[in-house]
């Protein structure tokens, strides 16, 4: 199983970025390769809550479910994938003083098994780092931005 983890800061309050993120509207504005992101039952955001979604990657278009398996208020969503791409990615939401805040983003991730799987743990421990950076990368974006602020940091 690989693991990956960067944190950011973000010029944005804790409260601000969480509802940014748990907003499922804009996730196809965030997450790298999203297209779509419905709801696909009675909650719209929260413990519980599933969506389907469509994804996006070059010529591969496969359609995942999504289901948030952590949930704690201005602290952290964690996204379970099922489907033909597997794995977690969580979004921690911490304070850090004057307006700012941390967003620590994670994923886990199965590689596929046997010979082939082998092979090509490399590439795919690549391509999932890619995305995770993009991810980070366009949501603190976007959380400014709907903040209106225009910081800029890595903190790890």
């Amino acid at each position: 199983m690989g693991h990956i983890k960067y944190a950011s800061d973000v010029g944005a309050p804790v409260e601000v970025a969480f509802n940014y993120t748990d907003n499922h509207l804009f996730v196809p504005d965030w997450a790298y390769g999203v297209a779509t992101f419905e709801p696909e039952g009675e909650l719209e955001h929260g413990l519980g809550a599933v969506y389907g979604t469509a994804v996006r990657l070059a010529l591969w278009h496969p359609r995942i479910t999504c289901e948030i398996t952590e949930y704690r208020r201005n602290v952290v969503i964690g996204y379970t994938l099922r489907g033909r791409l597997s794995g977690t990615l969580t979004l921690r939401f911490d304070p850090l003083g004057y307006g700012r805040s941390v967003l620590t983003s994670e994923a886990d991730y199965t590689a596929p098994s046997g010979i082939l799987g082998k092979l090509c743990a490399g590439l795919l421990d690549s391509a999932v780092r890619r995305a995770l950076r993009r991810t980070e990368s366009r949501l603190r974006r976007e959380i400014e931005e709907f903040h209106g602020t225009d910081l800029v940091g890595r903190i790890a």
